[in-house]
Formats: C-alpha cells, structure tokens, sequence
C-alpha cells in the first residue's frame, strides 16, 4: 500500500525540506533532503534503492525514517516551545 506524503498547508514543502535539511546536517548528514534516507540507510546496512523497496521490513524502514523524522519533530517541538516563552 502505497503512503500519501500529503502536506497539509499548501506550499509548506520547501520549508520542511529546509528544516530537514538543517536538522540532518546538524547530525553530520548530507544536507541534501531528497538524498539523506539514503545515506541513513546506508549506515544502517538497510539496501534502499530510488524506486519501489516492498522487500524492505517494517523494522528497516522505521530505522532509516525513524531518525530523519524524529529529529526533525524534536526540533519543531523546540521551535514551539521558543515561540511560546516569546508570547
């Protein structure tokens, strides 16, 4: 089953990218939001490859997301939480 990656604020893509970008290379990766899954991936010894990877666990997967996406939620809780103390 295919996932929908739908953003829900139109036109907020570039920014996640951005975001993901600087979380990413604040954790030593390639900055490159389209590419760091799979230098993630790499380092993790999970075989993902441009296109379909069905073969992939539900374990590999969550290695090679998991990071990428909770970095980038720990840091748009921060950015919250520094936005409130300025109210």
């Amino acid at each position: 089953m295919a996932r929908n990656n739908k953003i829900l604020v139109p036109g907020a893509r570039k920014d996640l990218d951005l975001l993901k970008a600087r979380v990413m290379k604040e954790k030593g990766y390639n900055t490159d939001p389209t590419n760091v899954k799979y230098e993630v991936a790499k380092e993790q010894g999970i075989p993902l490859k441009k296109g379909y990877n069905g073969q992939m666990t539900s374990e590999q997967a969550g290695k090679v997301g998991g990071p990428i996406g909770g970095n980038m939620v720990k840091e748009m809780v921060k950015m919250a939480q520094e936005n409130m103390t300025k109210k």
